[in-house]
């Protein structure tokens, strides 16, 4: 939820500057060049073989997954994927997974579990599909049980937002044993446009919002919802793919490598206890401000 307690929902004035840092970072985690899924898993994995299918009937293009080496290992990787020009990023449905994608995610991270592989997901997403079709299809039990098999997987699990981390279709892949951000990715529990048109009501008021929801990388790192960031070639990612590439793939090798001889009922209850300190935090806070 937005920080700042009620005076997050004051109604901005015509002094309030507009724009600010945190809406240009949402402004640059949304531009269209930014590196997706399948362009790190061209430069900074070796050897990607894609697996298709939720085995129910459907294969979900917002989500791609499959077999890769990082440094020689072989991983299991899972990323949302979007697209660069206005036909990929329908055909993408923009990155917003269906149930299919989710149960595509949660059989290969099942299958990383069966096969002792660790687990990369590269989260991209303006949040999961809003369609009608996707909530008769059952949107909510499929996010719920990826957090859950998530929560429980038995091998390491290293996340990482590269642009866009929106509500429960981020965290459907974002429950890991560490999570990273790129330096001009967000993270949120909703658009800063969603967020403005509650709380004001005014889309307008989004850069406000976004200053409101704490959703840039040094913000969450600070409150310790996000372990480390990843730093982008200046001014952005788009601008130099590769360095993007070469600089993701240094930190998740140095994010996984500390969790490979770790025992799997560790990570498990490590990884738990990572987020059970959030609301324990959360709580704490609320008592000190009463």
């Amino acid at each position: 939820p937005p920080a700042g307690g009620a005076g997050a929902a004051t109604a901005p004035g015509p002094a309030d500057p507009p724009g600010g840092d945190a809406w240009e970072t949402v402004r640059l985690a949304r531009h269209p060049g930014r590196p997706t899924t399948l362009d790190y898993l061209e430069s900074a994995f070796d050897g990607f073989v894609e697996l298709h299918g939720d085995r129910l009937g459907a294969d979900c293009p917002a989500v791609v997954g499959g077999l890769a080496r990082l440094d020689g290992r072989p991983v299991m990787v899972i990323g949302h994927q979007k697209g660069h020009t206005t036909a990929e990023l329908v055909a993408r449905n923009f990155g917003m997974a269906s149930p299919a994608g989710h149960r595509k995610a949660l059989r290969l991270m099942r299958l990383a579990a069966r096969l002792g592989l660790p687990v990369v997901t590269l989260v991209d997403t303006p949040g999961a599909d809003p369609g009608v079709d996707a909530e008769e299809q059952g949107q909510a039990a499929a996010i719920a049980e990826n957090i859950l098999a998530l929560a429980v997987l038995p091998t390491p699990v290293v996340a990482v937002i590269t642009g866009e981390g929106g509500s429960g279709g981020a965290l459907a892949l974002a429950v890991a044993d560490r999570v990273l951000m790129l330096q001009h990715a967000v993270y949120s529990v909703i658009s800063p446009e969603g967020c403005a048109a509650i709380l004001w009501p005014d889309r307008g008021a989004a850069p406000q919002a976004a200053r409101a929801l704490r959703l840039t990388a040094p913000d969450l790192c600070r409150l310790g919802v996000v372990d480390d960031l990843v730093p982008e070639p200046a001014p952005a990612a788009h601008h130099e793919p590769e360095a993007a590439a070469r600089a993701l793939r240094a930190a998740v090798s140095a994010a996984l490598l500390p969790l490979l001889d770790v025992p799997p009922a560790t990570l498990v209850r490590r990884r738990r206890q990572r987020f059970r300190r959030f609301g324990a935090a959360r709580v704490g806070a609320r008592a000190g401000a009463r």
